[in-house]
């Protein structure tokens, strides 16, 4: 389930957030990362670069959603 839109600069992301794109629901999960893209694993969302995209569907990080992990 997902809590919120991905948050712009400055606001505060935990290193370890999973967030799903909002298009095709593909995970970013900072601890696999993303091979497709060469992002090592362990980078947080927020510190992903400038050019990054869903692997997916090419969606931009701003259409991603932070997921909240259930209890």
């Amino acid at each position: 389930m997902f809590e919120n839109h991905a948050p712009g600069a400055g606001s505060s992301l935990s290193d370890d957030a999973r967030l799903e794109c909002g298009v095709c629901w593909w995970v970013y999960d900072p601890a696999e990362s993303d091979e497709a893209s060469r992002i090592p694993p362990g980078t947080a969302f927020a510190h992903l670069p400038a050019h990054w995209r869903c692997p997916e569907c090419d969606a931009p990080p701003e259409k991603f959603l932070v997921l909240r992990d259930e209890p």
